[in-house]
């Protein structure tokens, strides 16, 4: 595995941060990974997705948003996240290469929003926020992508909710996890990877 430690990328929302590890054989596919709202990308599962995929042939990008780059936790608003977010895949992204967009939570969130206008290949949604706690009448569900091959992971103790699968979208519900999914999170990345493997974006 090589890692290039992290670089900036200039964004109409000011600079991202991009760490990015290349697989040590062929690349089969690209997956790009979001952060949650006050989070940052060494999240124990967006790790463990990480550190699976690369060893699978996946280059992994990590993107840290603008606004946490610029130091602050409150998120901005979801426009300027999938503005900033588009900016940087469009900027890293390889040609002809398998394009998987992913996250935990609010990086989930966009990643979904925008897998349609990216022509992502696939989402990898990880703690997919469904609603806000308590208000299961605000769901998010119409974010979740109708024409792209999606895998939601969400623990069964969510207080966000679990969205229902549908024909485009697959979802695992992990026991006893709740939304920062550290519960067995190797199983959940090997599930992850399975499911990536299975559509030849992975060894």
């Amino acid at each position: 595995m090589t890692a290039v430690p992290g670089t900036s990328v200039d964004t109409p929302r000011g600079p991202a941060r991009v760490r990015i590890s290349e697989p040590p054989g062929p690349v089969r596919a690209q997956l790009l990974l979001g952060h949650g709202a006050g989070g940052d990308v060494d999240a124990p599962d967006l790790t463990a997705v990480h550190d699976l995929a690369v060893r699978s042939g996946v280059r992994v990008v990590l993107v840290t948003q603008p606004y946490r780059v610029a130091g602050r936790r409150a998120p901005a608003p979801a426009g300027q996240l999938d503005e900033a977010w588009t900016a940087v895949v469009t900027a890293v992204r390889l040609p002809g290469v398998p394009l998987i967009l992913g996250g935990r939570s609010s990086g989930a969130r966009v990643a979904c929003r925008t897998a349609v206008p990216l022509g992502a290949d696939g989402v990898l949604a990880l703690a997919f926020p469904l609603h806000p706690p308590g208000k299961p009448e605000k769901s998010r569900a119409g974010e979740l992508p109708t024409a792209v091959p999606t895998l939601v992971v969400n623990g069964d103790r969510d207080p966000f909710g679990v969205p229902e699968p549908s024909a485009s979208v697959e979802v695992i519900v992990r026991p006893g996890a709740v939304h920062d999914l550290r519960k067995d999170v190797v199983t959940t990345a090997t599930m992850a990877l399975a499911w990536l493997g299975a559509h030849g974006w992975a060894d």
